[in-house]
């Protein structure tokens, strides 16, 4: 006879069941199965020159043969509503890489646009990180449904898809790799015109979110330096880290017509929401000009991280990272060098080396968050205790505040509520780069990254132009130091100048920038 199981036991089984019911449930998420996987090629010159943003592209440049064109793009609007254009432009394929994608008013619309150029024949070829993809598996899935639409997830695991929690726990068995992401950011239509910079797929990057937003920048490109960029997306899409989100995720062949469908209800819904009625009213504004304003004209150079660096073992040489490549490519500053990063962790060597082109006469400036403003106020802990030895040789620091006190549009502020998110470099008076990385460890060593570096005095005197204007204390602290040491943080208040003695920022930030102190952290940030 079987001995019957005491209470004790019997719900000790079931907690154990309801454990594992939980695990399961965040490890595993949605079942997928088995997906073909095609290679993906490259346009050839002359199909991307047949189609109208080719022959546009080469119209604006027949007076400048052999150069690129370049455009800031500091409005989060003009980002928003140039990439919409480009979906509705593209006649063959709209290439997009990028490292996560929110839900929200732009993300729809772009996917409702999507949609549409996918509906006229246009190859649609969407690249995420999975860490960015986490929750979103079903979506994704549905619009890699259309026959004319791919989707693929970089890094991936097949476990915990479901919730970031589950995705971190499943993460933790292979934790060398899957803190490697990779960070890229990259729009390209029709291998004429490319976007690349710091701006992801979500409102907070395009000034339609409420209440805060990231004050970002993306160049548009033109011209020879696009065609390195269409390759290196070749390079990530076909690559073993880039696997169709059908693997994990299953939808029937028919889905992305559900997904159309929500999608043009939801568009119809909100055609009137305050920030497309903006949108409508600044492009039918005759003194807002056109969307792309000025091209800068120059040499390009495309510089890109390995697309197999996630799986490389260790931390790789320094030559062989898109950092030790644009180093190479850029040289040294003679006169200026600017700095704008989100997050700025310039480490032991890096401030040394800053340090140095300080005192050997060289205009440093490094424009970064404040611990008010930053997301990640952890990151900020390892850049504070660099922030004496820099003031001490000279560099100028400007961290930028939460709250503005100006409606200045020329740094990209999409409204009073905003934290940096741009990743830039001014080197003297003719080199520019703008890209997806910080100035920051993760950056240099263990995500990827794409950017390019141009050389164009007029494109140097604009993005000097926008600095100064983000340095204005309407918009940032300005750091230094009292004779005592004590650090103080100049800016102004209703049109007062102020000078705080006590870093903004309240306590739960403060705690979370004491952990970034930590010593052996600092490599990892």
């Amino acid at each position: 006879m079987t001995k019957p199981e005491s209470s004790d036991s019997s719900r000790a089984r079931r907690w154990r069941l309801a454990l594992f019911g939980l695990m399961a449930f965040l490890l595993f998420g949605c079942a997928g199965t088995s997906a073909p996987r095609e290679h993906g090629a490259l346009l050839s010159t002359a199909e991307s020159e047949a189609t109208w943003l080719g022959q546009w592209a080469q119209l604006s440049a027949s007076a400048h043969p052999g150069k690129s064109g370049f455009a800031l793009l500091s409005s989060g609007q003009d980002a928003f509503s140039l990439r919409v254009l480009l979906s509705e432009q593209a006649d063959r394929r709209l290439d997009i890489q990028t490292y996560l994608m929110g839900d929200g008013l732009t993300t729809r619309l772009l996917l409702h646009r999507l949609l549409s150029a996918a509906d006229r024949g246009v190859e649609v070829r969407l690249l995420i990180d999975d860490m960015g993809a986490v929750g979103q598996g079903q979506e994704l899935a549905a619009l890699d449904s259309h026959p004319n639409i791919q989707v693929r997830v970089y890094n991936a695991l097949s476990l915990g898809r479901g919730t970031l929690t589950g995705r971190v726990l499943a993460s933790a068995p292979q934790a060398s790799r899957q803190h490697r992401r990779m960070h890229n950011k990259l729009w390209i239509a029709d291998g004429a015109l490319a976007i690349v910079g710091g701006r992801n797929l979500g409102d907070e990057y395009y000034s339609a979110s409420e209440p805060r937003n990231f004050t970002d920048l993306d160049l548009m490109v033109l011209g020879p330096v696009v065609e390195p960029l269409s390759r290196s997306f070749h390079l990530y899409w076909n690559h073993g880290l880039a696997q169709p989100v059908g693997r994990y995720h299953h939808a029937d062949g028919e889905a992305w017509r559900e997904l159309q469908a929500l999608l043009v209800e939801w568009f119809e819904a909100n055609l009137d929401s305050p920030y497309f009625t903006e949108l409508r009213q600044r492009y039918a504004d005759a003194e807002q000009g056109p969307l792309v304003g000025r091209l800068h004209w120059g040499e390009g150079i495309a510089l890109w991280d390995p697309p197999g660096k996630p799986a490389w073992r260790g931390r790789p040489t320094f030559s062989r990272t898109m950092a030790g490549e644009l180093l190479e490519h850029a040289g040294e500053p003679s006169e200026r060098l600017v700095i704008v990063s989100a997050y700025f962790v310039p480490g032991e060597l890096g401030t040394q080396r800053l340090r140095e082109l300080a005192e050997s006469g060289v205009e440093v400036e490094v424009f970064t968050n404040s611990l008010e403003a930053t997301d990640v106020p952890l990151v900020h802990g390892a850049y504070q205790v660099r922030r004496r030895a820099l003031l001490d040789s000279g560099v100028s620091l400007y961290e930028m505040r939460a709250e503005s006190e100006s409606d200045d549009e020329g740094f990209g502020v999409g409204s009073s509520a905003s934290a940096l998110h741009i990743k830039a470099l001014a080197i003297d008076d003719d080199r520019v780069f703008v890209g997806s990385p910080n100035a920051d460890p993760r950056s240099v060593w263990w995500n990827t990254e794409v950017g390019v570096l141009a050389t164009s005095p007029s494109l140097a005197a604009e993005l000097q132009a926008m600095a100064e204007i983000g340095k204005s204390p309407a918009l940032s602290y300005r750091v230094g130091q009292q004779a005592s040491g004590r650090f103080h943080w100049q800016t102004v208040h209703e049109g007062e100048t102020v000078r705080l003695v006590q870093e903004p920022g309240g306590f739960w930030r403060r705690l979370g920038a004491r952990l970034g102190r930590i010593t052996w952290l600092e490599p990892l940030l």
